[in-house]
């Protein structure tokens, strides 16, 4: 468990790790923001797939 601990460690205080972080977070705001759009487009989607297989 001590490792686990000082690996963590460092992550936060090699600019690597700062940098990794950094990623990390821009990478999950990306997934919220894909997320928040497919919410909010899902039915409109939906939609237009229902349109498609009645034409087909």
């Amino acid at each position: 468990m001590q490792i686990l601990i000082n690996i963590f460690r460092s992550l936060f205080v090699r600019e690597e790790g700062q940098t990794l972080a950094e990623y990390a977070l821009i990478l999950f705001l990306i997934a919220i923001a894909a997320v928040a759009v497919l919410g909010a487009l899902g039915v409109s989607i939906s939609g237009i797939f229902q349109q498609i297989i009645g034409a087909l």
